[in-house]
C-alpha cells in the first residue's frame, strides 16, 4: 500500500520567490498554529551578504551564513554558522510538533551541513502533521532523497504559477487534512 501523501515540497529557481510563499502560507494559515522558520537576506549596499534565520513569528534565530563567516562548511562565498543553527535547531526541535502544520524554508546545502537539521526533517516527512517546505533546485544526497519520496508532493514554483501557488498550497493541505480527518 503507497503511503499517503503529506509533505509538500517547493522547489524553483533562486529568487523565484519561494520564501516569500512561505510566509504568505504563514500568514494565511494561522488557524493550523503552523510551527518552522524561513530564511531571509542579509543585504548591505544591494549586496546579498548573507542569511539570516527566524522563526515564523519573524523573531531572530541567528546567522545561518554570511561572507564574513570563515571555516570549512562554505556554500559558494558563504561560510555556514552551523553551530549556531545547531543552538537554533535546539530549541526549534521543542516546539515543532505543537502546531497542526510545519513550515521550512529551506532544505538546501547550507541547512544539510547539519545532521540535526536532516534528522528533523526526516522526522517532520515521517510525522503525521502536513510538512510544507521549500527545497533546492539543485543538489545531491540527502536534497535528492527528500524530493524522491513516494510521500511528497513536488511543485516548482515559475514566475507564471507563483501568484496562484498559494491558493494551491492551501488546497492541497486542506486535502490532506481531510484525508487524515476521514
Amino acid at each position: 500500500m503507497a503511503k499517503p501523501i503529506r509533505n509538500i515540497l517547493i522547489t524553483g529557481k533562486p529568487g523565484i520567490g519561494k520564501t516569500t510563499l512561505i510566509r504568505t502560507l504563514v500568514s494565511r494559515l494561522t488557524r493550523f498554529n503552523p510551527r518552522g522558520f524561513y530564511t531571509e537576506e542579509i543585504r548591505k549596499d544591494g549586496k546579498r551578504r548573507g542569511f539570516v534565520i527566524r522563526r515564523l513569528d519573524g523573531t531572530e534565530g541567528g546567522i545561518l551564513a554570511h561572507v564574513d563567516i570563515k571555516g570549512s562548511c562554505r556554500v559558494g562565498k558563504y561560510g555556514v554558522n552551523l553551530e549556531g543553527f545547531e543552538s537554533f535547531l535546539s530549541d526549534m526541535e521543542k516546539d515543532l510538533f505543537k502546531g497542526s502544520i510545519i513550515l521550512i524554508d529551506e532544505i538546501g546545502k547550507m541547512e544539510c551541513f547539519s545532521g540535526r537539521f536532516i534528522r528533523i526533517v526526516e522526522r517532520c516527512l515521517s510525522s503525521e502533521i502536513p510538512f510544507v517546505a521549500t527545497v533546492s533546485e539543485k543538489g545531491g544526497g540527502f536534497i535528492e532523497q527528500t524530493k524522491r519520496r513516494g510521500d511528497v508532493t513536488l511543485v516548482t514554483l515559475t514566475i507564471e504559477n507563483r501568484d496562484s501557488m498559494p491558493e494551491r498550497i492551501i488546497r492541497l493541505i486542506k486535502d490532506i487534512i481531510s484525508v487524515q480527518n476521514a
